[in-house]
């Protein structure tokens, strides 16, 4: 039975609905015009006749394949431009380097080809392969655009001393998200929202709810990034790190900057050879850790990485005596001021001292 049009009752618009190759259609059509909405039923009552005799993977939309990627927990931050260039009927079998390319001049005109290959061909690909593994789609390979970066950039004990005294003179709102990413390999994101319930002040930990991969980590801070977290006094309640107004800062989705200013400042005067940014303090951390410790598995788990060649791209490459003159300057990541203590004669923390919480967070 063709599928056919019905006026809406209850609206303005059209349902599409019957029966075509043994699947019941029961479903609104986007446009509410009814020449437009019939394209659609013809359009799909010819993809289900097809579906029915080639197979799912010949007559695959890539929005359909999108759907499953995201049910099945996939990233779906930079997917809705994709999917409103491409349209409702574009087939993932047609996604090759030439739909790419057409999509990248249409969604990304202007962007650098890194921007590209991380927000267009790096999404639809994963979406794609996807597909591959549900054997709805042959192997491809997309066409890499730009140059793939590995960050060498960390910053020396010496020069993250400097930055830390000119944040203390001119942008003292910005010590504490410097110590906890600094001392504890904090994204921007994760630093500012540490709550005031969930920071241990006295085993110098701090329990990461929100983090970029959703999920919870704990953090562990040296003696020295504490120290620097508590110079000035920590707010009773909700986010430690605020604004110099005393607001919590805003979570941008699509990224931070809202402490850029700040750091090109802080990178002039201390005249840092380097762009800094609040990302190179956690490859910064990540090197440091490594070098004083040498427990990759625990910088694994603390840095929140889920695969081990991704955290060896943040670990850096670091002179012998780099722990040696870590520790001279406080930095402990071993944490021997901690262990030294009696567990039986502790605090549990800041916020159980205040009545918030009693336990660390499950």
């Amino acid at each position: 039975m063709p599928l056919k049009l019905t006026k809406r009752p209850d609206r303005p618009g059209w349902i599409i609905r019957g029966t075509v190759a043994g699947k019941r259609v029961h479903k609104s059509a986007v446009s509410h015009r009814k020449r437009e909405a019939a394209e659609e039923a013809r359009r799909l009552e010819e993809r289900l006749i097809a579906r029915a005799s080639l197979g799912t993977g010949a007559t695959l939309t890539f929005a359909e394949a999108a759907l499953t990627y995201l049910e099945s927990g996939g990233e779906g931050r930079f997917l809705p431009p994709i999917l409103r260039h491409l349209g409702a009927e574009f087939l993932l079998s047609d996604l090759t380097n030439e739909a790419l390319t057409e999509a990248a001049r249409a969604i990304y005109p202007a962007a650098s080809p890194n921007t590209v290959q991380r927000q267009l061909i790096t999404p639809a690909q994963a979406v794609y392969n996807l597909a591959v593994d549900d054997g709805l789609a042959a192997p491809r390979k997309f066409r890499r655009r730009g140059r793939q970066n590995r960050r060498t950039d960390w910053l020396t004990p010496e020069e993250a001393e400097r930055v830390i005294e000119i944040a203390r003179d001119r942008f003292p709102h910005i010590l504490r998200p410097i110590a906890l990413m600094l001392g504890g390999g904090c994204r921007s994101s994760e630093a500012l929202q540490v709550s005031a319930a969930a920071f241990y002040t006295t085993t110098g930990e701090a329990w990461l709810a929100n983090t970029k991969n959703g999920h919870p980590r704990m953090i562990r801070l040296p003696r020295r990034a504490l120290d620097l977290a508590l110079e000035e006094r920590l707010p009773e309640i909700g986010p430690i790190c605020l604004t110099p107004k005393g607001k919590p800062y805003v979570i941008r989705k699509n990224g931070g900057g809202q402490m850029k200013g700040a750091f090109d400042t802080i990178q002039e005067a201390a005249e840092i050879p380097l762009r800094l940014t609040p990302h190179v303090l956690r490859h910064t951390w990540a090197t440091w850790y490594h070098a004083q410790t040498k427990d990759f598995g625990t910088l694994l788990d603390l840095g929140g990485w889920e695969r081990a060649d991704v955290a060896n791209i943040y670990r850096k490459i670091a002179p012998e005596d780099l722990g040696d003159r870590l520790f001279a300057l406080g930095w402990d990541f071993n944490r021997n001021h901690f262990r030294s203590f009696s567990p039986l004669g502790r605090e549990h923390s800041n916020a159980s001292s205040l009545g918030i919480q009693d336990a660390y967070p499950s």
